[in-house]
């Protein structure tokens, strides 16, 4: 939307809705939202280290001064870039899904500290994660702040006189996929459930919940949509966004009919329709996650498949306009 420009920084949506934006919206450069009426407040995730968060903050506090003290913050899902600056708001109601509250103890800061650390034993795989994103972000002492409300399917509160909307629309993107609604300011903060001009990932799935998803969006009263990645949009940009996904599916789907492997039908895929779209190592995993649903029995994940990125890079297929070395 040419509304709002794809700058860093706190963009005021109206009515007390605000969306903070982190270009280029690629690997971990995430975005976030702060829902305000009165002094009542609510943040819509945090980012992936303490110094962004905190730079986030101030920005906020600055801005609006209701902020100064966050009483409430959602977790939309359980990715890092969403909850590693939880520390910083310790004192907050802290809400996520329960499946987000369990995937976050799988996945905790440490673990991608030791894989920056020893990328040099570890391997291709690694090294490509560092140059994706270890480089960018600080893991070493991250106090890991875990949610202390959880809900299953839906949760209804109030920010102030204004009603929000947390619903449970995973397993998608990942397992706890949350859409946190204002229906009476037509906004939905949306969390890496929508990325707008990026290539997403599938680390959960099945896709077909991740459409369904973008079906409620579409089926809501919603002029904008704050993505957890990419500049903010709306209903066009979510209907753009979900052609993507039935493209994937299909165009893989074909091909394991026909018997290619993941990787190599990840690489005959065509990218023109999404050519401007950054990231586009990530077909890769969503390709082998997509076999997997359709049930391919030995189809690898974590360390192989950052390889098979790597990889991607390193024959040229990556059609991002990006070139990150491996």
């Amino acid at each position: 939307m040419s509304k709002w420009q794809f700058t860093k920084g706190l963009h005021d949506l109206g009515r007390g809705c605000y969306a903070y934006l982190q270009p280029d919206g690629g690997w971990g450069w995430s975005n976030a939202g702060l829902i305000v009426d009165g002094d009542a407040n609510l943040l819509v995730d945090t980012l992936f280290d303490v110094p962004l968060t905190r730079e986030m903050l101030d920005t906020m506090r600055d801005a609006v001064p209701a902020s100064k003290t966050i009483k409430t913050l959602v977790n939309t899902h359980a990715n890092g870039d969403h909850t590693f600056g939880n520390q910083l708001v310790k004192d907050a109601e802290i809400i996520a899904t329960k499946s987000t509250a369990e995937e976050m103890l799988d996945r905790p800061p440490s673990v991608l500290a030791e894989l920056v650390r020893d990328r040099a034993k570890i391997g291709e795989g690694a090294q490509f994660l560092y140059e994706m994103m270890g480089k960018n972000f600080q893991f070493e002492d991250i106090v890991y702040t875990m949610p202390n409300r959880t809900f299953e399917d839906r949760l209804s509160l109030h920010v102030g006189g204004k009603r929000v909307e947390l619903l449970h629309v995973g397993p998608a993107h990942t397992r706890g996929d949350t859409l946190v609604y204002v229906p009476d300011d037509k906004i939905v903060f949306a969390g890496d459930v929508m990325f707008v001009g990026g290539h997403p990932v599938i680390w959960a799935g099945p896709v077909g919940n991740w459409i369904k998803a973008c079906d409620t969006i579409l089926d809501w009263d919603v002029d904008i949509v704050v993505p957890g990645h990419g500049p903010i949009t709306d209903k066009a940009g979510v209907r753009h966004f979900k052609g993507y996904l039935e493209y994937i599916e299909r165009e893989a789907r074909q091909r394991y009919d026909a018997g290619l492997n993941y990787y190599d039908a990840a690489c005959e895929i065509a990218l023109d329709p999404y050519s401007d779209w950054i990231d586009s190592e990530r077909l890769v995993i969503n390709v082998a996650n997509l076999y997997r649903e359709f049930g391919a029995p030995e189809t690898p994940l974590g360390p192989q498949l950052w390889k098979d990125m790597a990889r991607f890079h390193r024959e040229g297929r990556c059609n991002c306009g990006r070139n990150h070395t491996s």
